[in-house]
């Protein structure tokens, strides 16, 4: 399974506003710069083991989480992910979101 940096970012981005971190805040304490931060947190730029490690003990998180999901066993996993960006986009694009959703669904296409 591949890895979903954009995912990944997110929930940097999120565990960051949780603890009412800013960008400049965390970058600043792991020794990168605000815009790489930027990057990574939209799944432009990868971070290093180092710098998850460190960005993990500092928002107090998990890599797991940050990497997998907080459980991504389960058949629901992406729920809240899902949720959140239904939430950020307009009305139009939650339509557009939804259709393409809805076509992917309805496809004759195997999963693997």
């Amino acid at each position: 399974m591949a890895l979903d940096y954009s995912v990944i970012g997110s929930r940097i981005k999120q565990a960051r506003l949780a603890k009412n971190m800013t960008q400049e805040d965390l970058a600043d304490q792991i020794d990168i710069s605000v815009a790489f931060l930027s990057r990574v947190e939209r799944g432009s730029s990868h971070i290093n083991l180092k710098r998850l490690n460190q960005i993990c003990s500092l928002l107090d998180v998990s890599e797991g989480y940050l990497l997998n999901g907080a459980s991504s066993n389960s058949e629901n996993y992406l729920d809240k992910e899902f949720t959140d960006l239904i939430k950020s986009v307009s009305p139009e694009k939650q339509k557009l979101i939804y259709k393409v959703a809805k076509t992917i669904a309805e496809s004759d296409i195997d999963e693997k």
